[in-house]
């Protein structure tokens, strides 16, 4: 992957083979006989470059889907720009992809605040927004943006699970917390709240917020410390999640500590972070650990680690960022081949939000991929798990999550 001038361009080949015999073809702008134009942007610079990641996955993956003859005879061509997790700069970039490139939909943008941003574009110009990097409730809105959908477990869903778990575990609890001050951290900040119901306003004693641009989350910690709680929530992305789980072992704090599933990552968190102060560290999961022994010969796993090693060789294989880009990935390609010769955007949408269940083999038992037309969900599940200082073990099974 070559990164020149902001930009990050994927231009696959891939062998064609003999297409299926569909009814009459149709296609939009970026869509051919022979090729499929896909446009994303992700933070190859900035403050959440940690998600960097995504694109190289997607070009690995692409490479060797068209390296295997494509979808229905069509290779896969992908342009990815540099928005460094600025809303602004995405909305010029998405705007480029659409205006300039000609690019037939927009998948897997990654992060809240960028996908937010581009929605009433997308939605103006009616282009799918496929299958966005966030869990937020914006994304989850078929009435007012019928063309933009989520993939990841709902935030609020998981701020309720969290909530549930304290309640039926430590109903005494004093709860602080540090959140990202955008619509990704205050949909966990909601979700906890609503969670809690009446017990909220006794058991949250502190809130505190940091925006992307800030250097250093320390002084919320101390401040959040300072305040009594017993129990931290760290709804917070990957460079902070480090930040706060570091800190908190320095001061000598220690509170049960939650951190968001976005930030809760082995590779690119928890290792930085230091092992023996991530231990004890709650979250939710959705995807399997490669990390865990447990996993070592689940055939999933295996199959992942096969396309890392061939496709992407030098991408860490304990950060789980990776895995949840390769299921991503892996449903863009089921929607694509379900699509068919019909690949107008209109089918396309509606193709992405009523296909069947799909169960990659990287999912944890129980957990599905199962869009709806009704409320835009992919990802309906999530599992409590707890990292015991090596990998993350189980807190239960998946509960379904709910907007």
């Amino acid at each position: 992957m070559k990164i020149a001038e902001g930009v990050v361009a994927f231009t696959l080949a891939a062998g064609l083979m003999s297409a299926p015999a569909f009814a009459q073809k149709k296609y939009d702008q970026g869509a051919s006989d022979t090729e499929i134009l896909i446009g994303n942007t992700a933070p190859y610079s900035g403050p959440a470059s940690a998600y960097s990641v995504y694109g190289s996955v997607f070009e690995g993956y692409f490479k060797r889907l068209n390296e295997r003859g494509g979808i229905n005879g069509r290779k896969i061509k992908m342009v990815s720009y540099d928005d460094a997790y600025s809303p602004p700069k995405t909305v010029e970039q998405t705007r480029r992809l659409v205006e300039s490139d000609g690019v037939l939909l927009m998948f897997g943008v990654v992060g809240t605040p960028p996908n937010v941003a581009i929605m009433k574009y997308m939605n103006g110009k009616k282009i799918p927004q496929l299958f966005g990097g966030t869990g937020t409730s914006a994304m989850a809105d078929p009435e007012h943006f019928p063309w933009s959908i989520g993939f990841q477990p709902s935030y609020r869903a998981e701020g309720r699970l969290y909530a549930d778990y304290i309640l039926a575990k430590k109903p005494d609890a004093k709860i602080g917390v540090l959140y990202q001050d955008d619509d990704f951290g205050k949909d966990l900040l909601q979700g906890l709240t609503t969670g809690l119901g009446d017990k909220a306003k006794t058991m949250i004693v502190a809130t505190t917020s940091y925006d992307t641009r800030t250097p250093s989350v320390d002084s919320q910690i101390v401040q959040l410390k300072g305040s009594g709680a017993d129990v931290l929530m760290d709804f917070t992305t990957p460079k902070f999640s480090t930040q706060a789980i570091r800190k908190t072992a320095e001061i000598g704090w220690k509170p049960l500590q939650f951190v968001a599933s976005v930030g809760s990552h082995v590779g690119s968190v928890l290792k930085p972070a230091g092992f023996d102060n991530s231990k004890g560290v709650i979250t939710g999961h959705w995807v399997k650990d490669p990390n865990d022994p447990a996993n070592a010969n689940d055939p999933g796993v295996k199959e992942w680690r096969e396309f890392m090693n061939a496709y992407y060789p030098n991408g860490d294989q304990t950060n789980n960022i990776n895995v949840i880009s390769y299921v991503l990935a892996q449903t863009l390609e089921q929607v694509l081949r379900a699509c068919g010769d019909d690949l107008t955007r209109e089918h396309i949408m509606k193709v992405a939000t009523t296909m069947p269940a799909f169960k990659p083999g990287m999912l944890i038992e129980g957990v599905r991929i199962q869009p709806s037309p009704a409320d835009y969900l992919v990802v309906r599940d999530m599992r409590l798990e707890q990292f015991d200082g090596a990998s993350y073990q189980p807190l239960g099974s998946p509960v379904e999550m709910r907007k």
